[in-house]
């Protein structure tokens, strides 16, 4: 007789803790690789090109944060999202989890725009030749936008799985949150009667030395 095994329901409370793990394995993976990936791209060179001088070609390069900010701005935003969500429950996590997903987006469109904007090497050509309406020539671009592109994309899924599964995954202990349970009174030091001085502290705190 052969026995078959039934696939775990993914709405059992082992299948939602399965889920829950491997959504935010993922999650973190995705968003501090992504974050790491795109503050990367930022720092090489996207572009290059020549300027015409008076003696000859000048060769002009451009690294992404001459390009634009806005990449390395929103991987920095997303990273701060990422550790956010576990400080935060209920609306406030999807609240953050929103905010993480739409800095990768941003920092994906930022990324593809920047692809092919050549203002950075413009700028520079015209201070390279004294010229203000000179423009670069020869001008081409690497595939670094491109990889800055791809960490917002890592960086919009890990968003996207903090909007999805962000319920089931745990929040910051609360162990040093202070309780709301009373704490138990200190009983005062037994008085020594033989000490005077330890009476008179006891009649000062209004206590019977006595005991009685």
């Amino acid at each position: 007789m052969e026995y078959v095994t039934a696939a775990p329901d993914p709405r059992s409370p082992s299948g939602s803790a399965r889920a829950s793990r491997l959504s935010l394995a993922v999650a973190l993976l995705c968003g501090a690789l992504g974050a790491a990936v795109a503050l990367l791209a930022t720092r090489q060179r996207w572009s290059q090109g020549t300027a015409t001088v008076a003696g000859g070609a000048f060769p002009l390069t451009a690294k992404g944060s001459d390009v634009t900010g806005v990449p390395a701005a929103l991987a920095i935003v997303g990273l701060a999202a990422l550790v956010a969500v576990f400080a935060v429950r209920r609306a406030g996590r999807l609240v953050v989890a929103a905010l993480l997903a739409l800095s990768g987006a941003g920092t994906v469109i930022a990324a593809l725009l920047g692809a092919s904007d050549s203002s950075a090497l413009d700028e520079k050509a015209a201070q390279a030749s004294g010229d203000t309406s000179a423009a670069v020539d020869a001008l081409t671009h690497t595939a670094w936008p491109y990889v800055a592109a791809v960490g917002g994309a890592l960086i919009l899924l890990a968003g996207l799985l903090a909007l999805r599964y962000g319920r089931l995954w745990p929040a910051m202990s609360g162990r040093y949150e202070r309780g709301t349970a009373p704490r138990p009174r200190r009983r005062a030091p037994a008085v020594d009667p033989d000490r005077p001085e330890e009476l008179w502290k006891a009649l000062d705190r209004g206590e019977d030395p006595t005991g009685a």
